[in-house]
């Protein structure tokens, strides 16, 4: 039932919660449920996803960015509103999980009952629990013929402090159990009040303090926050914002339905948005706290939230140098509306002029990349991705560095740190032994397992720089694609490292160079001169592929120059004018190796990613 209207509501009739669960679980499929049972869309205007606007999200079926809607549902005589924050379920996006939990009072563990318990589904339990949130278990997909509803219960018990008598059945595609989860979201989920989850007290008095959950940009209304007002109400008055100290107007106001709707107030409890008006979104700072501007001073900010931290660089080049200019604009465009990505300009000799960007993960990467070439129409080249490490130089110093160019001379280097990554596996138990023998190919060291049923959750500590390229797929390779993983950085452990330089024509090529541990150097750089020889075009002069540590060669492959049959008008007589002919072609030859460019493609880059 809608009841979309505009009149104040009583803070006991509202609730706010979030679905968290694993990929791929059914938590966008639970929303359009809800959407549908409370008529927040029309039977015309409704469609699958309808919170995921984005193009790439509904093509890949992947929640990218958190999503809120206010829906409308009457139980017991009483009308409730329910602000549902729907959140992504890929490790890369944890940090919009964050967001969507501490705007809310509740969240619905939704777990299939096909897959059972996965990584992320502990992960997103425990951040839940740690901000005290009221918690329901959902077991979903109960239509599906190799559903085990039995199995999925006692992992419930064994990995969650949560009674089994607590756990809903559903079956979002089809509707059943669906509304006793909104009963149960209304019964259970505690109203927004005077406490907000990261703080022990809030101030008695009506001051305006409202959280800002994640933000976007518009042409017209400038930057927009997406709001939780935590106490007091927002107007069209002078509001502030505390982190960047900036005072502005708001020029509209309003609450997701799940379009936005414009409103004239949102009141303590609501979640909505405030398009500022402001055409600088640096200056909007997800976890600030928006006020009065006449009450900035006497305010207590809230919490806000711990900033992304970039886990993945690659450095992105167009492949027509005119474009950077486009690039460096479309990059702009992208981080306004993602606060995790950050760039800087960067230059390679092979390349010319590019960007270093730091992402979340490789999924996190790809997103990004595919949005660069689809919605701004650039030709890209990406190189493999690194990891950051830290440096203790002779002299004392710490360094970050975040590529293989910003590696210093070696005599400089007392001893390089690598970044470690705790590792949660989920998988049954007849590929433990499979998972247990990639973990130790990848340097992983384990540190704890548990067993349930025929269930096993395994705990490792690996270096990062393992995580980042194939270790995902090797794993849905090596259990046939039924296991899982969480991972969450941890610290910086010593590692023997080194830089290992890719010469293309006995010219350096950065872009090419990567670091890995020592011992793994030779095999690793063997593998890739052997590939850029098979990815590179012959040429008319001869081309070697050098791998070298230092002034050391470790690796090497030569590209044979496609040959000329100068001798071909030739018939009968003296065999020097031949001879000669072939002197010629092997000096103009010399010459070419000396000044020819070797055009690299897309190509020449995957093969250092494979490998």
């Amino acid at each position: 039932m809608n009841l979309a209207s505009s009149e104040p509501q009583a803070l006991t009739l509202i609730r706010n919660f979030s679905i968290i669960a694993h990929i791929d679980h059914g938590k966008t499929t639970l929303t359009d449920a809800f959407l549908r049972l409370t008529g927040a869309v029309s039977a015309l205007n409704f469609h699958e996803r309808m919170l995921d606007s984005n193009p790439i999200e509904q093509e890949k079926g992947v929640t990218i960015k958190l999503a809120p809607v206010r829906m409308h549902y009457r139980y017991q005589n009483q009308d409730y509103i329910l602000n549902l924050i729907d959140t992504p379920g890929h490790v890369d996006f944890g940090y919009e999980v964050d967001r969507s939990l501490a705007a809310c009072e509740g969240a619905l563990l939704l777990i299939d009952a096909t897959q059972g318990v996965q990584a992320q589904t502990l992960a997103n339990y425990q951040k839940a629990k740690n901000l005290n949130l009221k918690i329901i278990p959902v077991i979903n997909k109960i239509d599906l013929p190799s559903a085990n509803v039995e199995q999925s219960i006692l992992e419930i018990m064994e990995f969650f402090d949560l009674d089994e008598k607590e756990v809903l059945m559903v079956s979002a595609k089809t509707g059943v159990g669906v509304e006793q989860v909104l009963q149960k979201i209304i019964t259970e989920v505690p109203p927004p009040g005077k406490k907000l989850i990261q703080e022990e007290q809030l101030p008695e008095n009506e001051q305006l303090r409202a959280l800002i959950i994640t933000s976007k940009f518009d042409n017209h209304q400038g930057a927009i926050a997406y709001t939780r007002v935590v106490n007091g109400e927002i107007r069209k008055k002078d509001l502030y914002l505390n982190f960047s100290k900036t005072k502005f107007l708001p020029v509209e106001i309003g609450i997701f339905n799940p379009e936005k709707e414009k409103r004239e107030v949102l009141r303590a409890g609501e979640v909505g948005y405030l398009a500022t008006g402001l055409k600088d979104i640096s200056l909007l700072k997800v976890g600030d706290t928006i006020t009065r501007f006449e009450e900035k001073e006497t305010i207590a900010v809230l919490p806000g939230y711990k900033e992304p931290t970039p886990m993945v660089f690659m450095e992105i080049y167009p492949v027509d140098s005119d474009d950077f200019a486009n690039l460096k604009d479309a990059m702009a465009k992208l981080t306004m509306h993602d606060s995790a990505l950050q760039s800087q300009p960067t230059h390679s000799v092979a390349l010319g002029n590019g960007l270093r960007v730091g992402f979340l993960g490789i999924f996190h990467a790809e997103i990004v990349r595919e949005r660069l070439m689809r919605e701004f129409d650039l030709d890209l080249i990406a190189t493999a991705p690194s990891v950051t490490y830290q440096i203790e130089t002779t002299a004392g110093k710490m360094l970050e560095i975040h590529s293989p160019a910003e590696m210093p001379d070696p005599s400089r280097i007392k001893k390089i740190l690598e970044p470690i990554a705790n590792l949660s596996i989920f998988c049954a138990e007849e590929y433990v032994s499979a998972v247990m023998k990639l973990c130790h190919e990848k340097r992983a060291t384990l540190i704890n397992s548990v067993g349930t049923g025929n269930r096993n959750r395994l705990e490792y500590l690996i270096p990062l720089a393992e995580l980042i390229t194939d270790f995902h797929d090797k794993l849905k390779s090596v259990t046939s694609g039924f296991a899982s993983m969480e991972y969450l950085l941890k610290d910086f452990r010593e590692v023997d490292a080194i830089k290992v330089e890719i010469l293309v024509n006995k010219e350096a090529v950065e872009a090419l160079s990567f670091i890995t541990v020592a011992d793994k150097a030779e095999l690793k750089a063997r593998a890739i001169v052997k590939k850029l020889k098979e990815v590179i075009p012959r040429q008319l002069f001869e081309i070697p592929i050098q791998a070298s540590i230092g002034a050391k060669v470790i690796a090497r492959e030569t590209i044979k120059a496609w040959r000329k049959d100068v001798t071909a008008k030739l018939y009968g007589g003296d065999r020097t004018r031949r001879m000669k002919l072939l002197a010629k072609q092997a000096k103009g030859k010399k010459r070419m190796k000396q000044i020819g460019q070797v055009q690299l493609n897309q190509d020449a880059f995957l093969a250092v990613l494979e490998n």
